[in-house]
Formats: C-alpha cells, structure tokens, sequence
C-alpha cells in the first residue's frame, strides 16, 4: 500500500512522460548539444518555478546548490543540497544520477532513491557554461542555475528571455536567495 502511494506521488508531481504530451502541446526546445564534461561540477540555483519539493510541505529552499560528477558507468551523479529557511535553516540533500537520453546531452533523466525520476532538459546554456536554464517538457519545473551565487542582471533578462520562449511564465519565477551572495 506504501510502495502504492508512494508510485502515486511519483507520477503525479515528479514526472510525466513526454508522451503525456497532448498534440496540441509542444514540448520546449533544447540546446543542441551539451557538453556533459563541461556541465559538471556546482552549480547555484539562481531561480526557480516554485516546486513541491522546494517549496512545500515545510520546506522552502536556499543556498541551494547541485553538484554533478560523472560516474564510472558513463552516467551523472547528482547531489542537490539546500537549507531550509523555515526549519532554522537547516542543511539538507539528496543524491540521485542522470543520463541523457539522446546523444546531444541536452535531455537528461534524472533519478532519486530509485524511485523518483524526472526530465531534465536544458533549455539555455551559456557559451562558456557560466549558466543553464533547465526546465521539464510539461513546464511544470524550471530552474536557472549559475556557477555563481549571483548572476548579472544581463545574464538573468536573457535566461528569463528563454524562458518566456518556451512558453514559461518569467512572472511565476522566483529568485532563490543565496547566502554566499550576501
């Protein structure tokens, strides 16, 4: 009955298959080629589509960052870690992997206790891999991530400018505060 529940959750909020998609429904656009060698290392969660899991549930989420590293089986690891701004700030993580689904890099799955997986496509890169906007096909998350805790506002109008693209709404979009910053 747990394990139930617990699949129910998963396909309610975490993830939709794109072929969920209606055909009146048009997927966003991805970069055409990620580089995942580049992509990996910290990033720092600039902004985000409030989220269940960041934002519910007693939770909202700061200094969040995630930290990808490659695995010795070609695939991603994932280490997403946060604070808790309504729990005294309290530190905390989860650890997860992805791997592309396609040769370009671009479109990822990621997976959580082996049991929460999701779609994570990037949708804006950066040239020089200074930023990324990664969101799902169903726009139902999206985050802008950046190597550093600020990103300038140039940089911020563009990946906002992207989003609106894709058929997110930058006026739903929050920024998430960053100690480091500070």
């Amino acid at each position: 009955m747990i394990a139930n529940a617990l699949l129910a959750v998963r396909n309610a909020c975490c993830r939709g298959p794109t072929s969920d998609l209606s055909p009146a429904t048009v997927a966003p656009t991805t970069v055409a080629k990620v580089d995942l060698e580049r992509y990996l290392g910290t990033w720092f969660e600039v902004a985000r589509l409030p989220n269940p899991e960041e934002d519910g549930f007693g939770r909202r989420c700061v200094d969040v960052t995630a930290t990808y590293s490659k695995r010795r089986n070609g695939t991603v690891d994932v280490l997403n870690v946060a604070r808790n701004a309504l729990a005294g700030m309290r530190q905390t993580s989860v650890h997860g992997w992805a791997r592309a689904v396609d040769a370009s890099g671009s479109k990822l799955v990621v997976t959580f206790f082996y049991l929460f997986g999701g779609d994570y496509w990037v949708l804006g890169l950066d040239p020089d891999y200074r930023w990324a906007l990664v969101g799902t096909p169903r726009r139902r998350r999206l985050w802008l991530l950046s190597r550093t805790p600020v990103l300038a506002p140039a940089e911020y109008d563009r990946a906002m400018a992207i989003a609106a693209e894709q058929g997110y709404d930058p006026a739903r979009i929050v920024r998430t505060p960053q100690s480091a910053a500070a």
